[in-house]
């Protein structure tokens, strides 16, 4: 069986520097708020391109402490409308609702799966305050016209860039290109850790200090607390490892890069859609998804020859239960694309002939 995602097989390239690294941190019998997490702080800050770095708990987390920050702030009360793609994980939508503010969501490009941005000014009302924008699959959205459109209305972009470490947009790298930006490390991203962790990125100061104390229970200093905040921390071991792998990142996309460039030249059979790249550095290839009106077909096919796919995602946002108050809104793309999506197997591990097999059998299917 071909894995959708052998995550044994990555993090075994970096076993005996992970092991050093937890050796390290648990003889020095800190785990939380120390060096390691301070030393990839610094790094990834340095990676982005931006002034701060903010280790948390996770990529949710991330997106909805930049939210309140701003609330703190008082740049948005209770009520206010963030712009959001409606073609997304639903964790980008969770972090607007969890603090009181309204997700206006709005259409993708069918061809990129990215936030539209010709659609964004039909939804802009008095209330809006901010875009927050998703680099899906790994592909970066067309952030100049994004932040065009924010600058002439006055609104904050965010970015959720849980899938695009290291897509780069004219020199500018994911985390960097708009006011802020949340960013996830599961275990199965570009740039994993080995539990659930996340960060924040800005260049605002104001912004970074606020985060800094809601993450931390509200403080940032031991039991005077400014705010009522969370427990949202990135731990010293996963900033370790974190270390260890950001050093490694450039290689891990030039691998999935390949892997993708092979799809592309070699899926022939017109039953599949493939993924259009706009710019070769703004994608980096989290995923590699196509489309095709035979998905499950499609999909049992390649089970049958040994190859798993995932479906990232089956059930657009507006329609799960946990959004009920959505279920009547008619957004076509989105849902045509829910019921096409395939994601195929693709990682800095895959062997290529294996890469080889799954284009044989696509173009056979």
């Amino acid at each position: 069986m071909i894995k959708f995602l052998d995550l044994q097989k990555i993090n075994n390239l970096y076993k005996a520097d992970f092991q050093q690294a937890f050796e390290q941190t648990l003889d020095s019998g800190w785990f939380l708020q120390g060096n390691n997490v301070k030393a990839f702080e610094e790094s990834y800050a340095k990676y982005c391109g931006v002034k701060h770095a903010i280790g948390v708990a996770n990529g949710l987390d991330a997106l909805v402490l930049i939210l309140r920050a701003y609330k703190e702030l008082g740049i948005l009360k209770d009520g206010d409308e963030v712009i959001v793609p409606s073609n997304t994980y639903i964790a980008s939508i969770l972090s607007i609702t969890a603090n009181n503010l309204v997700p206006i969501l709005v259409e993708p490009d069918m061809d990129t799966f990215n936030l539209d941005p010709n659609l964004i000014e039909n939804h802009i009302t008095p209330k809006t305050k901010v875009i927050l924008v998703v680099h899906l699959y790994g592909q970066l959205a067309d952030m100049k016209a994004i932040n065009a459109i924010a600058k002439n209305h006055n609104l904050k972009v965010i970015e959720d860039g849980a899938q695009s470490h290291g897509a780069q947009l004219d020199g500018k790298v994911s985390g960097g290109i708009g006011d802020a930006a949340g960013h996830s490390f599961y275990p199965g991203k570009n740039l994993g850790a080995l539990a659930d962790a996340g960060a924040v990125t800005t260049n605002d100061d104001e912004l970074a200090t606020v985060i800094r104390a809601l993450l931390n229970y509200g403080s940032h200093v031991k039991y005077q607390n400014l705010y009522k905040g969370v427990n949202s921390r990135l731990d010293e071991m996963n900033a370790a490892f974190l270390e260890i792998k950001l050093g490694k990142l450039a290689t891990v996309i030039e691998k999935r890069r390949a892997v993708a460039n092979m799809y592309l030249s070699g899926i022939k059979n017109s039953k599949i859609i493939l993924p259009k790249v706009e710019k070769i550095d703004a994608h980096v290839w989290h995923l590699f998804v196509i489309r095709t009106n035979q998905r499950e077909a499609l999909q049992n096919y390649l089970l049958e020859n040994g190859i798993q796919t995932l479906i990232h995602y089956p059930i657009p946002p507006h329609k799960q239960k946990a959004y009920e108050e959505m279920k009547e809104l008619h957004l076509p793309i989105s849902e045509l694309l829910h019921t096409q999506v395939l994601s195929l197997p693709i990682s800095e591990v895959i062997e290529h002939k294996d890469v080889a097999y799954i284009i044989d059998c696509l173009n056979k299917f």
